[in-house]
């Protein structure tokens, strides 16, 4: 079980790295973007990805 989480934050680590290294002056916009919106906001977005991604778990 332990290396299953291991892998899993490897991957995630993996994805999160993609855009920055791809492209850094967009990720470099995104980010500014995300610090300007307030909490509610972002706590929406971060719920939705969440939900999203336990989807995705649950159909595989």
């Amino acid at each position: 079980m332990a290396k299953v989480f291991w892998l899993a934050l490897g991957l995630v680590m993996v994805i999160e790295g993609l855009f920055p290294a791809l492209n850094p002056r967009a990720y470099r916009r995104m980010v500014q973007m995300m610090s300007e919106r307030d909490d509610r906001t972002l706590r929406l977005i971060g719920l939705a990805i969440m939900i999203a991604g336990a989807f995705l778990i649950y159909i595989t």
